[in-house]
């Protein structure tokens, strides 16, 4: 099966979130399952300095009034189509942001110029490689179904996955004339939206499956709660919605091998996981005592929690834990934490911004890792917690709730828990979690018990490559 993925961002060439891993390691988790997937993504000066002796695959003299070259690549065995556009993505800012942090206002034509490429790759305009089924992700690469049905494009199934569904491409109506689509593209049934124009709302009307990150998100974004105003266009799909949980990388995330971590451990050495601790306690200036250390590894938004998390570590100093962060995002939120970490020298530790290695580390030297969102799509970060022994505390949402089980009475006496879930996501309900994972700390012997089990979760990509693969089969034999 020839698959062309279209991303935003695909990991390790370029990264701000979950979407770039998902991205980056569907193609080789599928290749046993006979996909041979070719991923388009636009070429950022990071992902241009990692280019070396590319093949001119297709010149494009006009992709929305600009010049473009679909140039391909094989990096780390994957085979990648870099869609060379310098006016519209040679900037200094970040892939969707300016240097001050300012969305770029023309990202409706850079993001619509990346779904064209990849709609007049499914044309057939690439010489030698045709797909046979496109795989977009999120807004930024969900006008590439709206083109390939108001193009004259062969008939081809196409998949849309909703990383999630609050980032959605809205656009004003003045843009819709700069995206070539034809007039009565611009219907409820095309990329009409409240009177704008919705990128993944075209996109959900128009792609022959819907994917989300995990079942749970799935059947909560047909609620007005969670729909963020697309709960009926979902609903109308229904037929057509999937729910596949995200993997990990289990080679990068690998506590045996992982290069980034101070001291390798398994399920059956995990006393060499102190190293890890120690060197936590070291870079945080932390009180090397028995408490139990407790991190947060995210973006520091409404989203995620974190004005629950900012509210909640006076008393989580009070219970004897110790905290540390590492993330950026909403700066009175960033300022509240880092109150925190001044008002408890010793208890409570930040490092803003993102950090890769220390990623590792903190999930390989911390206790658990605490994650409050509002809403999660999947969410990686607990399955990094889980093969590193670090005890998920998660909110009851979406994929958080179908990947992490709750040490409540029966799970523990069946010995199947793996980490906390708390409901309702509030500062209390986390507040509650916070002491239901105190009290189990002090069991030590139980805490292992739960790490070993964590750490034997199947979270790697194999079954969910597997249910893309069916999915993918599925749809071409149908369009066949």
């Amino acid at each position: 099966m020839r698959v062309l993925s279209v991303a935003s961002e695909v990991f390790p060439l370029i990264k701000t979130g979950g979407l770039a891993d998902v991205a980056g390691a569907l193609p080789a988790a599928l290749k046993p399952y006979g996909a041979d997937m070719k991923t388009l993504l636009p070429g950022y000066p990071s992902v241009m300095s990692k280019v070396r002796d590319p093949e001119v695959r297709l010149v494009l003299n006009d992709l929305l009034g600009e010049k473009a070259t679909v140039l391909e690549v094989t990096i780390d065995g994957a085979s990648m189509l870099i869609l060379d556009a310098p006016a519209f993505y040679r900037r200094a800012g970040g892939p969707y942001v300016d240097e001050t942090g300012k969305d770029y206002p023309d990202n409706w034509r850079r993001f619509g110029a990346l779904s064209l490429a990849g709609a007049l790759i499914a044309e057939g305009g690439m010489p030698g490689w045709r797909p046979e089924l496109v795989h977009v992700h999120d807004w930024q690469a969900a006008l590439t179904p709206v083109y390939m049905r108001y193009r004259p494009t062969p008939e081809l199934p196409s998949v849309l996955t909703i990383h999630n569904i609050a980032f959605q491409g809205q656009f004003g109506l003045d843009a819709f004339a700069g995206l070539e689509l034809p007039p009565h593209a611009y219907s409820v049934e095309g990329v009409e939206y409240y009177g704008d124009i919705g990128f993944l709302k075209g996109g959900l009307q128009t792609a022959t499956a819907i994917t989300t990150v995990s079942p749970s998100y799935a059947l909560e974004i047909l609620t007005p709660e969670f729909g963020m105003g697309l709960e009926g266009v979902i609903a109308s799909r229904m037929d057509n919605l999937h729910g596949i949980v995200n993997g990990i990388d289990a080679d990068i995330w690998n506590p045996k091998t992982d290069p980034m971590i101070a001291r390798h451990y398994d399920s059956s050495t995990l006393k060499e996981r102190q190293r890890n601790r120690k060197a936590i306690v070291e870079h945080f200036s932390l009180d090397d005592d028995d408490g139990p250390i407790f991190c947060v590894v995210s973006r520091l938004t409404w989203q995620k929690g974190m004005d629950l998390l900012a509210g909640s570590v006076e008393e989580i100093v009070a219970m004897g834990g110790k905290l540390v962060i590492l993330g950026a995002g909403d700066a009175a939120l960033e300022g509240a934490l880092l109150s925190a970490v001044a008002a408890h020298p010793g208890r409570v530790g930040m490092a803003v911004g993102y950090n890769e290695p220390m990623s590792h580390l903190m999930q390989a030297g911390c206790d658990a890792i605490i994650i409050p969102s509002r809403f999660e799509p999947c969410g990686l970060t607990q399955l990094y917690g889980l093969r590193y022994g670090c005890l998920p505390i998660v909110a009851r949402t979406g994929g958080l709730n179908d990947t992490v089980i709750d040490a409540n009475h029966a799970a523990i006496q069946a010995k199947v828990a793996t980490g906390v879930q708390f409901s309702p996501v509030t500062t209390e309900g986390l507040l509650q979690a916070m002491r239901r994972a105190m009290h189990l700390f002090e069991d030590r012997k139980l805490w292992t018990q739960m790490q070993k089990q964590g750490m034997k979760s199947d979270i790697s990509w194999g079954r969910s490559a597997e249910r893309y693969a069916a999915l993918y089969s599925s749809l071409v034999s149908k369009g066949m």
